[in-house]
């Protein structure tokens, strides 16, 4: 296992038409996992599914698509459901979470990950519900130093009713993570009225700080701008691409960030600091074309390795004729 996702695991109803709904695996921490896997790097997945007929289905998932469930725990208590309608900027949730098995993971002690686990990756809206959020950031406190830890807030306004206090909890899972993936969305929850890129930078950790060593702000179709302490920052647009659905998009980019981060042999905290510009210019565009080719089918549906070499080679020739 050389990077783990903590987080939720749901089924997504997509709207087709009126109430009619079309079901998919998903959350976002399990659709990075699987994002990963697909890439080709050894990826493990902590969780508590449920005993019932969706959590079979997202246990089989999981298991089909490569992803090592070691640490996926069960319960008979129901699983979480999202129902989402496409519109043409975003997309709306309705989220079900009450009781369910994965906002109930509580274990005592917390699962040790094996040495070879370079990047563990957290957020979105596993950290809104108790038990679960508390045991999930002690989880990530606990690696800090040992391996890179990546946070997506992925903030859903509609499942939290005190966004002021989830403003103030932000900060905690800010400074436990060595990498700050947000969207502009994101962004603009958690300070409005202010530029999106403007937050990003204010949310850099100092040289000597606890925080993190980068933060990438994603903004849809027109890509992503990387930011660093002392350094100018680098924005690499995506390949243009038919677009059928955005969802699980954003989970498709962080987990390839880190397998190309991996590829670049950035294994320690320390090695991101000393990354070539032309190194992250490689590492975001092999990124945001994982991104693109999610939204080229419904549902969560990132590529596979194979599928990622072949369209970075297409692009890279389109660009050079």
């Amino acid at each position: 296992m050389r990077i783990a996702f903590v987080g939720e695991a749901l089924i997504d109803f997509t709207a087709i038409e009126g109430l009619r709904f079309e079901g998919h695996e998903g959350g976002a921490p399990a659709n990075g996992a699987i994002a990963a896997a697909r890439l080709g790097e050894p990826t493990g997945f902590i969780t508590q599914l449920s005993t019932d007929l969706f959590g079979e289905r997202l246990l089989q998932h999981l298991e089909r698509n490569g992803v090592d469930t070691r640490f996926v725990l069960r319960s008979d208590a129901p699983s979480t459901l999202a129902f989402v309608e496409r519109t043409p900027q975003t997309n709306r949730y309705a989220f079900y979470t009450q009781g369910t098995a994965d906002t109930r993971w509580a274990p005592d002690p917390l699962p040790t990950l094996p040495d070879s686990c370079r990047y563990l990756h957290f957020g979105a809206i596993s950290l809104l519900t108790e038990p679960a959020a508390g045991r999930i950031t002690a989880l990530v406190e606990a690696q800090r130093g040992r391996r890179i830890v990546l946070f997506d807030p992925n903030v859903r306004p509609s499942l939290i009713p005190d966004m002021a206090g989830y403003r103030a909890r932000l900060p905690r899972w800010v400074a436990a993570c060595d990498l700050l993936k947000l969207s502009d969305e994101d962004a603009a929850h958690i300070a409005p009225g202010r530029a999106p890129g403007d937050t990003a930078a204010a949310l850099l950790a100092s040289n000597d700080g606890p925080g993190p060593r980068a933060v990438l702000l994603t903004r849809g179709g027109e890509g992503v701008t990387l930011y660093r302490a002392g350094r100018a920052p680098i924005a690499v647009r995506p390949p243009a691409v038919q677009v059928v659905d955005t969802i699980g998009a954003g989970d498709a980019f962080a987990a390839a960030l880190s397998v190309a981060l991996l590829a670049q042999g950035v294994e320690q905290v320390a090695q991101l600091g000393t990354l070539t510009d032309e190194a992250w210019h490689t590492v975001l565009r092999f990124a945001v074309t994982a991104a693109a080719l999610n939204c080229t089918r419904a549902g969560a549906a990132p590529p596979t390795r194979a599928e990622l070499d072949a369209a970075l080679n297409h692009f890279s020739k389109e660009q050079q004729a």
